[in-house]
């Protein structure tokens, strides 16, 4: 009865991506909400993003995080009561401290589990991942560079890139380090995310994004079809070339 109770009163759905830079987690929010029954994931919560989204969505002045933690999740949710949202590893501690300090969502001293369900009702956890680790550097090092995060129609680069061999065994050290993050968060979760791997997600876009729907329990009527992504992959001749030199000048040491 208790659990059936606890159904009805949290009808409302919560899932989070949890991602590193380059890992494709633009892909697959994109994709989930599209659907528009999958949320409206974003990152909500990035301190240097969250000014806008306050604006986007009219929250007064005043209103402090946790009052707008509560206010997204209503004002964002797709009207089947999902809302999803995007967290990456950089400033995941940031965040658990900042839901902590407002004691809204448990005791400061409650387990991340605890406090991230009281923020979150039925939250489930979508982990990106990627397979080629080199690739993953090489165009977070050409976003670095070009300020062209996220390909889209409208957005153009800022500089021209330049093969940097050093920036790109940086980018590879920090993915390490972000991968370390989610495993550790993880561990003390005592839970295992649903793994999305991006080269799975471009190569069978429609069959990655349903496992993912289906994992989060959500049907799509069925007038609504998975559309081919808006998202533009960064991949092409130039990240190839670059791929080929760091691997050479790698097996020429």
């Amino acid at each position: 009865m208790g659990g059936l109770f606890h159904h009805w009163r949290h009808r409302r759905r919560c899932y989070v991506i949890c991602g590193i830079a380059r890992s494709g987690s633009n892909l697959l929010s994109d994709g989930l909400r599209d659907t528009g029954r999958a949320g409206r994931p974003n990152q909500f919560f990035l301190p240097s993003s969250e000014p806008q989204f306050r604006a986007a969505h009219s929250f007064a002045e005043q209103v402090d995080f946790a009052e707008y933690v509560r206010g997204i999740v209503e004002r964002t949710a797709t009207s089947n009561e999902v809302f999803g949202f995007k967290l990456m590893a950089w400033y995941l501690d940031a965040f658990l401290e900042r839901l902590r300090e407002t004691t809204e969502f448990g005791n400061p001293g409650e387990c991340d589990r605890e406090i991230l369900n009281a923020a979150f009702p039925r939250l489930r956890f979508l982990r990106m991942t990627r397979r080629n680790k080199l690739r993953q550097a090489i165009s977070k090092a050409r976003a670095v560079q070009t300020g062209l995060w996220k390909v889209q129609e409208g957005k153009s680069e800022v500089a021209e890139p330049e093969y940097d061999r050093a920036l790109i065994a940086q980018s590879m050290l920090e993915a390490k380090a972000e991968e370390d993050i989610w495993d550790a968060f993880f561990t003390r979760l005592a839970k295992k995310p649903f793994l999305v791997e991006y080269e799975g997600l471009c190569q069978d876009f429609k069959g990655t994004l349903s496992a993912v729907l289906d994992f989060l329990e959500i049907r799509l009527p069925r007038r609504i079809k998975i559309r081919p992504p808006t998202t533009t992959r960064q991949s092409d001749a130039l990240s190839d070339e670059w791929e080929r030199r760091y691997r050479a000048e790698e097996g020429a040491r």
